[in-house]
């Protein structure tokens, strides 16, 4: 496990702001929707366009709880693979 996963590991368990559903952007709402319809909640890399998801999206929602790192990618260790969890449900539902 990179140090990266560890990292955001530890900050979701402490964060619990998710649950609140305050701050949802309109960046952060498309990347988590997309998981709604994938196996496991598994989230994109990619956007709609083949556009790499921006870093800063991704650790955001995992700082927020509403995803989560799913495993280590070998073949690109920087990338962030998660998936979405059910404070992340939650907060597309309440939206």
């Amino acid at each position: 496990m990179t140090e990266l996963m560890i990292k955001t590991q530890k900050a979701t368990k402490k964060n619990t702001a998710g649950s609140k559903g305050g701050g949802l952007s309109a960046a952060q709402k498309r990347y988590l929707q997309r998981g709604l319809s994938e196996p496991g909640g598994k989230l994109p890399l990619f956007d709609t366009q083949g556009q790499r998801i921006k870093d800063q999206t991704i650790k955001a929602c995992i700082k927020n709880g509403w995803c989560e790192p799913w495993y280590h990618n070998p073949v690109k260790p920087d990338w962030l693979v998660c998936k979405l969890t059910e404070d992340g449900r939650s907060v597309l539902k309440a939206k």
